[in-house]
């Protein structure tokens, strides 16, 4: 069967010390965490024939330079501003960490890597079943791309310890939701298992 991990949002913009959420004082400790975290994972993904897909969150920019921000997330973020997730900039991509894994990245605008982007065409071409998910956050990115993976019938997995929110109890809360439609496991026991 053939297996893709599909990391969500893992960006600078996100992670980097120097990156938009840090700027914001939104800093993710949790969050900063998961590339090495992942890296056991990425590697037996890739030794048995997958592939790893990165989702990277965008913010377009309008006529004028400037982002192009859902209404909910400016009033979450009012800290972002032009140049921050812009496409193809530094905070846009993916982590140094994980970079050289990355088989295919997607430009995402909203929560699901499948919305209005071209994973699932992806990932049928490549023969993929199964959709390891992993990445921030938990109750947001993560769990709709579970839900959409879900509803497109992948065998679909959340790596439990290869996520994280913003507060421990939302996290623990969303793998408990997420685990109605996919299986919930963690880094260590899907390498043993592969």
């Amino acid at each position: 069967m053939s297996t893709a991990l599909v990391l969500i949002d893992l960006q600078n913009d996100f992670l980097h010390p120097e990156g938009a959420y840090a700027r914001g004082g939104c800093a993710n400790p949790a969050a900063q965490a998961l590339p090495d975290a992942l890296l056991p994972l990425i590697h037996a993904v890739k030794a048995k024939g997958g592939m790893v897909v990165a989702s990277q969150f965008t913010l377009w920019p309008d006529a004028q330079g400037e982002p192009m921000i859902s209404p909910h997330l400016r009033q979450l973020r009012p800290f972002l501003q032009r140049g921050d997730f812009a496409p193809g900039s530094r905070g846009q991509a993916c982590v140094d960490a994980l970079q050289p894994w990355v088989d295919v990245a997607v430009q995402k605008v909203a929560y699901s890597a499948f919305f209005n982007t071209q994973l699932d065409w992806v990932l049928r071409r490549a023969g993929v079943h199964q959709v390891l998910v992993a990445g921030i956050v938990t109750n947001g990115g993560v769990a709709s791309t579970v839900r959409d993976a879900h509803m497109r019938d992948y065998e679909t997995v959340v790596v439990a310890d290869g996520c994280a929110a913003f507060k421990p109890e939302v996290h623990d809360t969303a793998l408990r939701d997420m685990a109605t439609v996919a299986r919930v496991t963690g880094i260590d026991e899907w390498v043993r298992a592969s």
